[in-house]
C-alpha cells in the first residue's frame, strides 16, 4: 500500500509573502475554503504575531473552516507563540509551527546565538508550544546550510521535547535533489527517535529545484510537504503544490506513495488564488498553465486523437479541466483539422476538407493560433465559393496623413493578368474604385460591415458586402488579418456571385420558347 504523504499548505502565509500577493482577511477565509475542498491536511493560515489582520483572519479560518489541520507560525519566542494559541484557541484540529535557524550563517549574523542556545532556545519552545497544544512542528530554519551532525542533533532534541513534526526547510533555495535526499536519509538513519515524528519538507525555488527537491525527499522517507498553489511565495517561490500532488498520483509506481488532495479542485484553486494575488500563472506551467494540456504540433495531434496516452500522462479531467485543447495553427495537420470541424458540427468531403485546409494552412502562416471562429470563417467561404472570374492576385496600398489613398490592385480575370491604379476617398474606398474599374462592373454598393472575428491584435477581420445589379442583390464574404485584403476578397467574392447570378439568368432566357 502506498505511503500517505501530508499536504502542508502554506500560501496563506509563505505565498503571501510573494511580492504584491496579499491578501485581506475575506480573500484568506475564501482560499481557506477551496484549500479545504482541495483536501490538504493542514492550513498554515498566517504568522498571528505579525499583524492584527493575519490574527483575526487564522481566528476566523479556525473558526469557519472544517476539515484541514489550522496552523500558526510563531517564531521561538514566548509571545509568539502565546499569540499563536490565542489564535488558533477557537480551531476544532490547531498546530503551532514555530522555528529557528541551524545554519552558522544565520546564527552568527542574524540571531547572535551559539548553537547550544540556539538548540536549548528551540527545546523550550517545542515545550511551551505543547502547553496549548497536542501538535507542534518545529523548523531549524536554512537546516539545509547546517553543519548535518548539528542538525541531527537539534532534531533529536525537539522531537524529545515534544514536536511530532520536524520540517526541514530549504530556505534559500540552496540544495539540490541529490544532496537533499541525502540529507533526509542521514536524519532517519542518525536521528534515535526520528520514528516519534514525522519528517517534512519546505523548499524555496531559487534554483528552480523546489518540486525535484521535495520529491527526492519523499523518496528519501519524508512524509510531509509543505509547499503553495501556482508555487508562489518569497523570492522564486515555494514547492508547487499541483505538481507535487501531481507527480506522485502519476507516478506512484515510482514513489510508492500519495496524497489525499482531490486533484479535480486543481485547476478551481489556481485560478482562485491567481484571481485574488494577481499572480498570473505562465502558461508553460507545468500541470496548471494554459498550455498544460495544450498541442500544438501536428504529429502530436495525430497521436493523441488516435490515442490520448501517446502524449498525454495525465488526463485533463484529473485536475478539473473537461478536455484537453488542439491548438490550430500552422503546425496542425489535416487530421487534427477535420476533427475539430467535426466538434464545429462540419462534416465536408475529403475534397471540401482539403480546399479549406489549404486555406487554413495560409491564414496560420497570418496568425499564431486560430479559434473557433477562425474554423467557422473558413468553412462559410468554402461553402458559399462560386466560380471566381474575377481572382486577387496583387494588392498595395497608401495611405496616411496628409496623404491621398492610392491603391495597386492586380487580378486574374479569365485566365489574364490585368493591373491597374487609382485614388479614393480612404483605403477601402481606392480598392473598390480600382476593381470596379478593372471588371468593369455596373452594381452598386449597398451594404460595407466590419467585424472581429477573434480578439487580440492579431485578429482575423470579416468583411461583408451588398453589392446591386438590375434588381439583384447578392453578399460577399472575406476575411483575412489585413482589413484592406478582406475588404477585397468580400468585395470580388460578391462581383463573382453577381456574375454567375447573371450568366445563369441569361442561360435560362436561351431556353424561353418563342410564342
Amino acid at each position: 500500500m502506498a505511503r500517505l504523504i501530508r499536504i502542508f499548505d502554506t500560501t496563506l502565509r509563505d505565498g503571501e509573502q510573494s511580492p504584491g500577493a496579499s491578501m485581506n482577511i475575506e480573500e484568506k477565509v475564501l482560499v481557506a475554503k477551496q484549500l479545504a475542498r482541495l483536501n490538504v491536511d493542514i492550513i498554515e493560515a498566517g504568522f498571528a504575531f505579525s499583524s492584527p489582520g493575519d490574527f483575526e483572519a487564522i481566528t476566523r479560518i479556525g473558526q469557519e473552516v472544517e476539515g484541514p489541520v489550522i496552523c500558526s507560525l510563531a517564531r521561538a519566542k514566548p509571545e509568539d507563540i502565546d499569540r499563536a494559541w490565542e489564535a488558533l484557541k477557537g480551531a476544532p484540529k490547531r498546530r503551532i509551527h514555530t522555528f529557528l535557524s541551524t545554519s552558522d550563517i544565520h546564527l552568527k549574523h542574524q540571531f547572535r546565538m551559539t548553537r547550544d542556545e540556539a538548540r536549548i532556545r528551540a527545546v523550550e519552545m517545542v515545550q511551551h508550544a505543547r502547553s496549548y497544544v497536542d501538535d507542534v512542528e518545529f523548523s531549524p530554519m536554512d537546516a539545509t546550510r547546517s553543519d548535518l551532525s548539528y542538525l541531527c542533533e537539534v532534531v533529536e532534541a525537539v522531537i524529545e521535547a515534544g514536536a511530532g513534526t520536524v520540517n526541514i526547510p530549504d530556505t534559500v533555495g540552496y540544495t539540490t535533489p541529490q544532496e537533499f535526499g541525502n540529507i533526509i536519509r542521514t536524519l532517519r538513519e542518525r536521528v534515535r527517535n526520528c520514528d516519534k515524528a514525522i519528517i517534512s519538507v519546505h523548499c524555496h525555488n531559487d534554483l528552480g529545484l523546489a518540486v525535484g527537491n521535495s520529491m527526492a525527499a519523499i523518496y528519501a522517507g519524508a512524509g510531509q510537504v509543505e509547499c503553495t498553489i501556482n508555487g508562489i511565495g518569497e523570492r522564486a517561490g515555494n514547492a508547487s503544490l499541483e505538481e507535487i500532488a501531481m507527480g506522485l498520483r502519476t507516478r506512484k509506481d515510482f514513489y510508492d506513495a500519495d496524497t489525499q488532495i482531490l486533484t479535480e479542485e486543481i485547476s478551481k484553486s489556481s485560478r482562485l488564488v491567481s484571481k485574488i494575488t494577481g499572480m498570473v500563472v505562465q502558461p508553460n506551467k507545468a500541470i496548471v498553465g494554459a498550455n498544460a494540456f495544450a498541442h500544438t504540433s501536428g504529429i502530436h495531434q495525430d497521436g493523441l486523437l488516435k490515442e490520448k496516452n501517446t502524449y498525454e500522462i495525465m488526463q485533463p479531467e484529473s485536475i478539473g479541466l473537461t478536455h484537453s485543447r488542439l491548438v490550430m495553427g500552422k503546425l496542425s495537420g489535416r487530421h487534427a483539422f477535420r476533427e475539430e470541424l467535426q466538434k464545429l458540427g462540419y462534416t465536408l468531403s475529403d475534397q471540401e476538407v482539403n480546399e479549406a485546409f489549404d486555406r487554413f494552412k495560409r491564414l496560420a502562416d497570418q496568425k499564431k493560433e486560430l479559434f473557433e471562429e477562425d474554423l467557422e470563417a473558413i468553412v462559410s467561404e468554402a461553402a458559399i465559393r462560386v466560380p471566381e472570374r474575377y481572382v486577387l492576385k496583387g494588392l498595395s496600398v497608401k495611405s496616411g496623413v496628409g496623404q491621398e489613398p492610392t491603391a495597386t490592385v492586380e487580378l486574374e480575370v479569365e485566365g489574364a493578368i490585368v493591373q491597374k491604379s487609382g485614388t479614393g476617398d480612404g483605403p477601402v474606398d481606392a480598392v473598390y474604385r480600382v476593381i470596379a474599374g478593372l471588371t468593369q462592373t455596373k452594381s452598386q454598393l449597398k451594404a460595407y460591415i466590419v467585424k472581429a472575428i477573434t480578439g487580440g491584435t492579431d485578429a482575423q477581420g470579416e468583411v461583408s458586402v451588398r453589392v446591386e445589379e438590375n434588381g439583384e442583390m447578392v453578399t460577399g464574404h472575406g476575411s483575412n488579418t489585413d482589413i484592406i485584403v478582406a475588404s477585397a476578397y468580400a468585395y470580388l467574392n460578391a462581383l463573382n456571385k453577381l456574375t454567375s447570378l447573371m450568366e445563369r439568368h441569361a442561360r435560362a432566357e436561351q431556353k424561353v420558347p418563342l410564342c
